[in-house]
Formats: structure tokens, C-alpha cells, sequence
């Protein structure tokens, strides 16, 4: 056997799965294409089911959402001047 690497054999961290995307890309267009009959056939189903379509189709046409956590306190005295001008950048960029 071959000595093992360190190091992550696969896709770069934050890199879009290939398949994944052209699959998000086909539904879309799917969607797109069919929205006046989809809309009526949505608007045939029980409330509880329409939901369920809606809650099941979503993943595919939104991107999933990250969870973030919030600090409320930062330690601006521990910072130095350099990490301090990022955080103003991102701050007044955004």
C-alpha cells in the first residue's frame, strides 16, 4: 500500500459540486419554463401538500444557508492595527 498524504484529496474547500450545480440549473430552468402550469397545479393541492412540494423543491432552486454565530462582544484592545483596518474595510463595505 502507498503511504498516506496528509492534505484533502477532493474538491478545494468552498468549491461547487459540478453535478450538483448543473442539477440546481436543470430544475430552475424546469421551473422557469413550466411556471404557469406548476402555479396552477400548486394552487389544485391541498394546502398540506402544496407545502410539501414547496418545502421539497426549495433545496433545489435557493442555496442552503449557512449557519452563522454572533459574538456580541469583541476584543478591540487584544486586536492589532492591522486585523482593526480589516474589520473597518468589512465593516464599512458591507
Amino acid at each position: 500500500m502507498g503511504k498516506f498524504e496528509k492534505g484533502n484529496p477532493g474538491r478545494p474547500k468552498g468549491a461547487k459540486n459540478k453535478v450538483n450545480t448543473e442539477l440546481r440549473e436543470l430544475i430552475q430552468k424546469l421551473f422557469d419554463d413550466n411556471f404557469d402550469t406548476i402555479q396552477e397545479d400548486l394552487e389544485a393541492l391541498e394546502p398540506k401538500d402544496r407545502l410539501k412540494f414547496l418545502s421539497d423543491l426549495l433545496p433545489y432552486l435557493l442555496p442552503k444557508l449557512q449557519s452563522t454565530t454572533h459574538t456580541t462582544e469583541i476584543d478591540l484592545d487584544g486586536m492589532s492595527e492591522e486585523d482593526l483596518d480589516k474589520l473597518i474595510e468589512r465593516i464599512t463595505n458591507e
